[in-house]
């Protein structure tokens, strides 16, 4: 087989490697290696707890992501590829797992408040194809429950001026403002984005009496509260180490004439205090930040633990998707030291999608350049370049020697190689030359005399300055002729091997991509 087939071969292979983890392995490495339901650890938990998996802000694009109109090919084709991985990690990483339950946490599209009737209404058709929701709105058989996000619903100040945007998301999802039960424990979840809104209004109105409603009932249960923008947080508050990005400080803008919220990345300080107060949760879960944040709140009740989910779409701005794992024990001790009566947490990171196609862009150019410049007998020339490097090194050390020592002015050395392969040097020693003006009319002529030790006989070759100009000329035109046919030579190569990978691999990447795609 010929060196550049075998460079062929050897690159077929490795792209339908990358191909195979970039598109199908790396979505297996959660469920296999890198994460587990965080109850696993504990002595005899076989059917002790609820397994719940949580998801955020998939944010589906739309019109609204970049301003492009609906039908826009640029648009359509970045819709695919974000929905394909993001249908990927749920179906690939997260169902592996087998929840018993499903939280999303709000964000499901990007322009929700702002799409028509017929555009959301697709928009809401991908979502479930995405994450393989029924027309109950469960992950197949699989009980799922939603909040609002302020990319589904809007702000106060959106959401007070669009009623109807309102009723389309609870027709879909249901209550924005609802109480459930997993387990040993409640769960409440609020609409983060009203709460903040006038209270004199409808929309912040409906949250707080819900909350009071929670806050009067006795508790018999651990509470969760689930939210989709976080609680306070102080300006560069410290969010652990999974933390990707820098912390965003609090913004909050209200409009001018009725003081509705038009944006907020944190619910206030008061707020979040009260609802602490009140509801009294053992955990808040939340969203909105696109990133991975820890920390610990001080109540009147205790600490509180809160846990800022990221992104599962590769498209929001965080390097490291992921999801997080729950385990809920399904029976409430009375011992709190028990560890049953303990909410268990685990933070579970997906593919990094953008290093995959930096990784393919750059095997992209490493295919080009090897098929460019391999050389035609293959990787044997590294051997006859070490070869020459270490011949050139002797001699330099030779001539060396020979300037340092007077004594072997007068003397020349042969180098002379036996049956082996091992090179000797003879040293002669040389009678003083008798100056003639012969030699002397042969210098300024230009001669060079070329003597080989080596060879038995000897060969003299004699340049002259003067003939060699005229012989020069056609032997750089030739030298010039050969480059250029090398060159077209390997850019034919080149192309023809590239076809060849091109056939081989290309198959395999679109399987892969619409296999993932087709409903399951």
């Amino acid at each position: 087989m010929k060196h550049h087939h075998k460079l062929t071969v050897a690159l077929c292979l490795i792209w339908a490697a990358s191909i195979l983890y970039g598109e199908m392995f790396a979505f297996w490495v959660p469920s296999l290696f890198t994460c587990s339901w965080p109850h696993h650890h504990l002595l005899k938990s076989d059917g002790k707890f609820t397994k719940v998996a949580i998801v955020t802000d998939p944010q589906l694009m739309d019109k609204t992501s970049f301003r492009l109109s609906s039908k826009t090919l640029a648009l359509e084709v970045a819709q695919f590829y974000t929905d394909v991985n993001m249908r990927r990690s749920f179906f690939q990483s997260v169902l592996p797992f087998k929840p018993d339950v499903v939280l999303f946490l709000g964000d499901y599209f990007d322009g929700g408040p702002f799409l028509p009737e017929e555009e959301w209404y697709e928009s809401l058709s991908r979502l479930k194809h995405v994450f393989g929701l029924n027309s109950q709105g469960q992950a197949g058989d699989v009980p799922t429950f939603y909040i609002p996000g302020n990319h589904d619903i809007g702000y106060s100040r959106v959401a007070s001026h669009k009623l109807d945007v309102i009723n389309r998301y609870e027709k879909a999802f249901g209550s924005r403002n609802r109480r459930f039960v997993i387990g040993s424990t409640e769960f409440i979840s609020i609409d983060a984005q009203a709460i903040d809104g006038n209270p004199q209004k409808e929309l912040a109105s409906d949250v707080w009496k819900f909350v009071q409603n929670v806050s009067s009932d006795a508790k018999s249960h651990p509470r969760v509260l689930l939210t989709h923008i976080p609680l306070y947080r102080p300006d560069q508050t410290s969010c652990g180490p999974h933390r990707a990005s820098s912390v965003i400080d609090q913004r909050l803008w209200r409009h001018s004439q009725d003081q509705e919220v038009m944006y907020q990345n944190y619910i206030t300080t008061e707020s979040s205090k009260k609802l602490l107060e009140l509801i009294k949760p053992t955990l808040v879960l939340s969203g909105h930040d696109h990133d991975q944040c820890t920390l610990t709140h001080k109540s009147e009740a205790g600490s509180v633990i809160e846990h800022t989910l990221g992104t599962i779409s590769w498209q929001q701005g965080n390097l490291y998707p992921s999801f997080m794992l729950l385990s809920v024990p399904n029976a409430v001790h009375q011992n709190s030291s028990d560890p049953d009566n303990v909410l268990y947490t685990q933070l579970c990171f997906l593919p990094r999608q953008l290093f995959i196609y930096i990784w393919y862009l750059s095997l992209f150019v490493l295919t080009l350049l090897a098929l460019l410049l391999w050389p035609n007998h293959g990787i044997s020339f590294l051997n006859n370049a070490a070869e020459c490097v270490s011949n050139v090194m002797k001699l330099s050390f030779l001539s060396g020697v020979t300037k340092e020592k007077n004594e072997d002015e007068n003397c020349e050395y042969e180098m002379v190689w036996d049956a082996e392969g091992s090179m000797h040097l003879v040293k002669k020693v040389l009678q003083a030359p008798v100056k003639r003006q012969s030699d002397k009319s042969q210098i300024e002529r230009g001669n060079a005399v070329m003597r080989s030790a080596a060879r038995k006989n000897e060969i003299e070759i004699v340049m002259d300055s003067n003939v060699g100009a005229g012989v020069s000329d056609p032997l750089m035109r030739s030298a010039s002729k050969s480059r250029t046919r090398l060159v077209i030579q390997r850019v034919i190569r080149t192309i023809m091997m590239s076809i060849v990978i091109a056939a081989f691999n290309v198959p395999i990447y679109m399987m892969l991509l619409f296999k993932d795609w087709v409903e399951k």
